[in-house]
């Protein structure tokens, strides 16, 4: 096999063995990494592995690995050095590094990213790690960054001490989620996307609903959440309802719109053979247009999965009982606690994910036929 010159890695060891030249911290005593032997080992051993990538480049799915696996012993010099070493005063040796980390991980994802797997496990397997790695890498830019940098906590905090405050506030996050989450979107969800499907089967078959009530609805679906949420909770009151109220009206629009669309969808040789066939319209319903609109159906549960949590965080800023999360988050942020709005953000988007991710897989399991799921694959 013919060597050839990996430019990534060429360029990560260039720049690696600049940030040798250089001091890793300022001041009146420079740091450099000659001082701490333990990090310098660790330098050298990615060093070592990028060059040897560098003339040999990539090939096999193991050599990527490899070359992230050197890549996470020089993340975590570069951490050593920021918060034992370097924090606040982090010198050029210790960004330059950071660099050639940048260079060498974007080569082993790029790697990893094209390869392609007869086994649909391994697969699977693949296309998971990529995003999970590539947000791994940046939670460490992240982290790098504010401690490096030495940036207020009240300004941006660290993930290590966004960590920290999860671990030490579990009871009160999971009373936030329990009252926001459990209550509001998911009964809101439930309440809008039903009674937003519903709807389109009935706009479907009277017309002049649809041109009366589409309109109105993408009107309504205009309003802003600051503008509804206050009186919804003079409605509803301040507890969980008048939330769960405005998750219902930013999810019924977005499904009644989806759905109606969906319902168009099938073919008119299609319909005209479920005539040929005596079927009537109930039955060509549920055998033909449902079947061709669950794409769209499960279109608007996707975006619904994040419309509720927005619009009941949001709601929970104009009267909430002292729990919650846009309670939380309100209330810290006067008290200068970043660090637990910070917490609160992360529990949100988790939550906010993994409804996500339900409502894909879902989706994978009821319309593993359609077309678009088959290009995917």
């Amino acid at each position: 096999m013919t060597r050839r010159l990996d430019y990534w890695c060429a360029l990560a060891t260039v720049l690696t063995a600049g940030a040798l030249v250089f001091p890793i911290a300022g001041g009146d005593a420079p740091l450099n990494w000659w001082d701490v032997p333990i990090l310098l080992s660790g330098l050298l051993v990615f060093l070592l592995a990028v060059a040897w990538f560098a003339g040999r480049g990539p090939q096999r799915p193991r050599d990527n690995a490899v070359l992230l696996a050197a890549v996470v012993v020089g993340c975590a010099a570069s951490l050593s050095i920021v918060h034992g070493h370097a924090g606040g005063h982090a010198a050029l040796g210790v960004w330059l590094l950071v660099l050639g980390l940048w260079a060498a991980a974007w080569r082993g994802l790029d790697g990893i990213a094209g390869l392609r797997s007869l086994k649909a496990g391994r697969q699977r397997l693949i296309d998971l790690s990529v995003p999970v790695v590539f947000g791994l890498w940046l939670v460490f830019l992240w982290e790098v960054g504010t401690v490096g940098f030495g940036v207020p906590q009240v300004l941006l905090p660290a993930p290590s001490v966004i960590a920290v405050r999860i671990a030490g506030s579990l009871a009160i996050l999971a009373a936030d989620f329990q009252q926001t989450f459990m209550k509001a979107v998911l009964i809101g969800y439930v309440i809008g996307c039903a009674t937003g499907f519903l709807v389109a089967v009935l706009v479907d078959r009277v017309p002049f609903l649809q041109r009366g009530l589409l309109p109105l609805g993408n009107l309504v679906s205009a309003l802003p959440i600051v503008g509804i949420a206050p009186i919804m909770v003079m409605w509803f009151g301040f507890d969980w309802p008048s939330k769960a109220a405005v998750v219902v009206i930013m999810t019924f629009f977005p499904m009644l719109v989806n759905t109606v669309t969906g319902l168009a969808t099938a073919g008119t040789q299609d319909r005209e053979l479920m005539r040929s066939y005596a079927a009537g319209y109930w039955q060509t319903l549920f055998k033909l247009r449902l079947p061709a609109a669950l794409p769209f159906v499960f279109n608007a549960l996707k975006i619904n999965s994040t419309l509720a949590m927005i619009g009941a965080i949001v709601a929970e800023f104009f009267g909430t009982p002292i729990v919650g999360m846009g309670f939380r988050i309100s209330t810290e942020v006067g008290r200068m606690n970043v660090d637990m709005v910070w917490a609160e953000i992360v529990m949100a988007a988790l939550a906010g994910s993994a409804f996500y991710a339900v409502m894909a897989l879902t989706e994978r399991a009821f319309t593993f036929w359609h077309p678009s799921y088959r290009e995917r694959r």
